[in-house]
């Protein structure tokens, strides 16, 4: 397996020279952390360093309390190039794992020098779409169906090894349902509990108590029925308070039918914000310590903020080529999509 590792220095030198993009809106300030050709849907934020994966076989981190910011990237790749929408960070460890057939799931260590194959699938209807740790010893992966049932592989020994859950226990699919790899966040969990959101011909949200032993399905009122509507993101931000959102991607403004909010851990959800704020949502998640009142978002139209749970959005910056956002610290979001990743402070 060929694996370098290289320093961005030219970011490294044109930032000491002041000529990294900084932008400055009304609600907003933005710096562009990395540019280049490449889409990203996959970022993670621990101990502020930023670890982002690619279309392009790419692993990546960057420092986010130091500027200028130190970047590293590396190519994971053998005779196959990878596009990696999943992302996921323990404390020793990162994992990513990449769409298409065969999938592969690879465990890294955090300087990225140290490359290990621990999960591979070879199936022509094989997808995966988002992965998350629970804690450094158990995680979760979701896929698209390849039977009746969405794939959901686990892990229980630290990333090490990785086993397919039996079909058995997960809720059969609809013909037509599966989910979105649009963001790393359709599948959500606090404390024991874990939720998976579906698109499709039905939007609905696959829910487990016990860290994923056993499996129940709620429908949602969430605009459903063709194969690029659904839900394509959730956050929770306790085991009751949750949000989902999505909409039609092919249409951006549709701004009906695209957001919910739970207060009872997902066994129904109310339709909020109807035909007002954000269209198509490709990622939306709750800001820490706001009592669940905040929230950020991206989409087709760009980036939102949310004071009130939800029920009414803000524009702050609008941007149609971002995919995947996270909270970094107070007031400070890193958002990432298409040939960038951007830091967004609201001021």
């Amino acid at each position: 397996m060929k694996h370098t590792t290289k320093y961005c220095l030219l970011f490294f030198i044109l930032s000491l020279m002041g000529i990294a993009q900084t932008k400055k809106d009304n609600l907003v300030q933005i710096d562009t952390l990395l540019s280049g050709t490449f889409s990203i849907r996959a970022i993670a934020i621990h101990n502020n360093t930023l670890y982002y994966t690619t279309n392009t076989s790419k692993l990546g981190s960057i420092s986010l309390q130091y500027s200028p910011n130190l970047i590293r990237e590396i190519e994971v790749s053998d005779s196959l190039k990878y596009e990696f929408r999943s992302i996921a960070v323990t404390t020793n460890h990162i994992f990513i794992l990449s769409i298409g057939n065969p999938a592969k799931l690879f465990k890294v260590s955090k300087d990225l020098k140290t490359i290990k194959e621990v999960y591979h699938e070879n199936n022509e209807k094989v997808f995966y779409d988002s992965m998350l740790f629970w804690n450094d010893t158990n995680g979760i992966a979701v896929g698209d169906p390849t039977t009746n049932c969405l794939s959901i592989i686990q892990t229980h020994d630290a990333g090490n090894t990785w086993i397919k859950t039996n079909a058995s226990i997960i809720p059969t699919s609809a013909v037509g349902e599966a989910a979105f790899a649009a963001s790393n966040t359709n599948i959500t969990s606090k404390g024991k509990m874990t939720w998976i959101v579906s698109g499709g011909t039905k939007a609905r949200v696959f829910k487990s108590s016990d860290f994923g032993l056993h499996w129940n399905v709620i429908d949602t009122p969430i605009l459903q029925g063709a194969q690029t509507t659904g839900i394509f993101t959730a956050d929770f931000y306790n085991e009751r308070q949750g949000y989902i959102a999505g909409g039609d991607y092919e249409k951006p403004n549709h701004n009906s039918q695209n957001k919910a909010l739970t207060f009872d851990g997902g066994d129904t959800w109310k339709i909020v914000s109807d035909n007002e704020g954000i269209g198509y949502t490709s990622c939306v998640q709750f800001v820490p310590k706001s009592n669940g009142k905040k929230l950020i978002a991206v989409g087709g139209n760009g980036v939102y903020y949310s004071n009130d749970k939800g029920a009414t959005w803000q524009l702050l910056y609008a941007d149609n080529s971002l995919n995947t956002i996270r909270y970094w610290k107070k007031n400070t979001f890193i958002a990432a999509g298409k040939n960038k990743i951007i830091s967004i402070k609201v001021i």
